[in-house]
């Protein structure tokens, strides 16, 4: 694998979303010139506002890199560094990340702080290194892509988070509402290493991130380090034993649980599965890096062939929450 040519004092072209994370994007933005106006490292500042700008942005910033040697950093939650490593992923160009959302799976896997001057003094330092890329039916994914009951999740978490306020209390409480509610389970036809079968479940959870699984215990992560992917499936439950299981995952012991499936894998096609054989073509929901929107099956999740060249710190193994 070769790294991207970057130009002696490679420009950065950044995205920002100004709808992601605490922080009020005008503050962000004033910490990243001090940096960068600091140091005299030349830039530019793409805002999207309002946020549904952020792909054809991004897709522009990607332009100006390829033609100056430089690298695309996104500056926004994980949704928005998925939109800028959709452009990016296949470009040549390198990627830096300011992590401004709730949570920072992606960053925190890899030791980027969330502080953003600190980041962004990051980005000067750092040196490209590959990272792994998840697809699904060409989507690309950082963290994690799923279908059922955990894009339910999402939308309501969302919803929650625009009454409330963005907060890790108010993501959970709103978990606990919807799982209260009833679901129907998926009913899908799971195709891997040349063997398929017919499985019931509430949600199909496919990772991307060592942090994540190591926070709900599940022991997939060499499956990380080995260059596959890790899904995870709860046997279909009752409410009260779902809730347990959400209990579980918060403490870190998910993966104990006789209700959960998991495995590692690098290719696997899933297919709705009704009573009289599975078909294409219907649309299921899917949620990547926490941004819901619909595909046609079959769905395919895999290995993207080649990584992001992401600038981060040497031998990073990320924070703990």
């Amino acid at each position: 694998m070769t790294p991207p040519d970057l130009g002696e004092n490679a420009p950065l072209f950044i995205v920002l979303n100004a709808g992601s994370g605490h922080d009020d994007a005008a503050l962000t933005r004033q910490s990243i010139e001090a940096v960068l106006d600091a140091t005299g490292c030349p830039y530019r500042l793409f805002q999207a506002d309002p946020p549904s700008g952020l792909q054809a942005l991004a897709q522009q910033a990607v332009e100006c890199a390829r033609a100056e040697r430089g690298v695309v950093v996104a500056a926004g939650g994980d949704g928005t560094l998925n939109t800028v490593a959709q452009a990016v992923l296949g470009s040549g160009c390198a990627f830096g990340v300011l992590p401004q959302g709730t949570f920072n799976y992606f960053g925190r896997n890899h030791g980027i702080p969330s502080d953003t001057a600190a980041a962004t003094r990051l980005l000067l330092s750092a040196r490209a290194q590959p990272v792994q890329v998840g697809l699904v039916n060409e989507r690309v994914f950082l963290v994690n892509a799923s279908l059922g009951l955990y894009p339910q999740l999402l939308e309501d978490r969302e919803a929650w988070k625009q009454q409330y306020g963005r907060h890790r209390l108010v993501a959970f409480g709103s978990a606990l509402a919807t799982l209260l509610r009833e679901h129907r389970q998926l009913r899908i036809r799971v195709e891997r290493a040349g063997k398929a079968h017919v499985v019931r479940t509430p949600t199909l959870f496919v990772a991307n991130n060592r942090l994540q699984l190591e926070q709900i215990g599940i022991e997939e992560t060499e499956a990380l380090a080995s260059g596959r992917l890790a899904a995870v499936m709860p046997r279909p439950v009752d409410t009260l034993t779902m809730l347990g299981l959400v209990v579980r995952g918060a403490l870190g012991r998910l993966g104990e649980a006789e209700q959960i499936d998991h495995f590692g894998f690098t290719q696997m096609t899933v297919t709705p599965a009704p009573a009289f054989g599975g078909y294409g073509g219907q649309r299921l929901k899917i949620a990547t890096d926490g941004e819901v929107g619909w595909l046609r099956a079959p769905i395919e999740f895999r290995v993207a062939p080649e990584p992001l060249w992401l600038l981060k710190p040497d031998g990073a193994r990320g924070e703990q929450a």
